[in-house]
């Protein structure tokens, strides 16, 4: 079965007047949907690959900040993903089993537990994103740089319009990874 088709994109005229963004209840559905399907294409990409190792895109997604911010803090990691303390111990306590994280007490903070991706942990997570990669540089590239920093700031503006306390925009910021 197909996976199902984004809706099409209504035109957007140019010339005067186009800065001035008027946008109807179905662009707003259109972006939703878009999202969503984005979302799961993307997502999709790794599937095969997540299988493999035996993980999860919870799994995925705990590795992906460690490997952002080692050293990261359990509490770190909770606000970063804005998931329960449940979800995360049971899929931060398989990484560590499988050994692909470890954990270590902070310096300066005795209670604090840090955690790091050890070399399987890093050579997975960078497979991992060497397959997202290939479909980012790839759609990037299709769409040029203008469309690429729009996209990044409409990214940003949705993270920004439902930030909580310790979600940044930095967290993940591009300078982090290669650019196309």
């Amino acid at each position: 079965m197909a996976p199902p088709r984004p809706p099409p994109i209504r035109s957007t005229p140019t010339g005067a007047g186009v800065e001035l963004l008027f946008l109807r209840d179905e662009d707003m559905r259109q972006a939703q949907d878009l999202l969503m399907l984005a979302c799961r294409s993307f997502n999709a990409v790794i599937d095969q690959e997540l299988q493999a190792q035996g993980l999860g895109h919870a799994h995925y997604r705990i590795m992906q900040a460690v490997a952002q911010q080692p050293g990261l803090p359990v509490g770190g990691l909770l606000d970063l993903l804005g998931i329960t303390k449940q979800s995360m111990g049971r899929a931060l306590g398989e990484l560590l089993t499988h050994g692909l994280i470890r954990q270590e007490t902070a310096q300066q903070d005795r209670r604090q537990r840090q955690l790091y991706l050890t070399p399987r942990g890093t050579e997975i997570e960078n497979r991992l994103f060497s397959l997202q990669r290939e479909v980012l540089l790839r759609v990037y590239r299709n769409a040029g740089g203008r469309a690429v920093d729009g996209f990044r700031r409409v990214m940003r503006g949705l993270i920004d319009e439902s930030d909580g306390p310790g979600v940044s925009t930095g967290a993940f910021s591009p300078s982090d990874r290669s650019s196309p």
